[in-house]
């Protein structure tokens, strides 16, 4: 298996098996939704594009961030993944905008599979891509930005590269570089008030949750669902 890692900026038209890593914080605050009881997960490409897909989706709830971090105005919940188990997701639908993880798997339209990947379902994902045994494998880091050098994503890609290839790497190493990364220092700072200090102790929580999260395709709209082990032996990406 050949495993590769590239940016944001450069993963458009990425094929094969792609996993789309946004520690801080898009999936991991997806997962958190999921283990809420979110049955699935829409991508939206911009708040207005949300707006309208919840038109079509009586119920369901708009979740994201902008660039930096910022709540989105109308929309239903955040992009934090420590403030999700205050609410009752049982069931529901979600729509989720942000600045990097959910545009970089709405580039990478073409992969298959394509994973919305993250700290806390690493092994998960790993396990998931052992089962379809892809030749060529990439992993994007969303992160990578200017001002930011997206350490706590490059952690994630290099803890998923050792397990895929049989490895056994020490977890704490890698959640360790969440906190110390340039986006991770933010989170607690007065500078940041959108960024909670409790965020990266979520999103360090590796392995907290035992699922992958692969894209499905649905007429002209992508979303996520949660596949567990006992659903991996069946699921093939569509």
């Amino acid at each position: 298996m050949e495993i590769v890692q590239t940016t944001l900026a450069r993963c458009g038209g990425s094929r094969g098996a792609v996993v789309v890593i946004d520690v801080l914080r898009s999936f991991s605050t997806a997962a958190y939704a999921f283990a809420a009881g979110a049955r699935q997960i829409y991508l939206a490409e911009s708040p207005e594009d949300a707006f309208q897909l919840r038109e079509r989706l009586p119920g369901a709830l708009t979740m994201g961030g902008v660039g930096g971090g910022g709540a989105i105005p109308g929309f239903d919940l955040d992009n934090a993944p420590s403030r999700v188990p205050g609410h009752d997701l049982a069931g529901k639908t979600l729509i989720h905008c942000t600045a990097a993880g959910i545009k970089g798997l709405l580039r990478c339209a073409a992969a298959d599979p394509l994973l919305a990947g993250s700290l806390v379902c690493a092994a998960a994902t790993a396990r998931l891509l052992l089962r379809l045994r892809p030749a060529h494998v990439t992993l994007v880091v969303t992160g990578d930005w200017s001002d930011r050098d997206g350490d706590e994503d490059r952690a994630c890609a290099d803890y998923l590269a050792a397990l895929l290839r049989g490895q056994t790497p020490d977890p704490r190493l890698f959640a360790a570089r969440v906190a110390a990364s340039d986006f991770g220092r933010r989170f607690g700072s007065p500078a940041y008030p959108a960024l909670p200090a409790a965020d990266v102790a979520y999103a360090a929580a590796v392995d907290r949750f035992d699922f992958a999260m692969p894209v499905r395709r649905e007429a002209d709209r992508m979303l996520l669902e949660p596949i567990s082990p006992d659903t991996m032996a069946r699921w093939r990406a569509d």
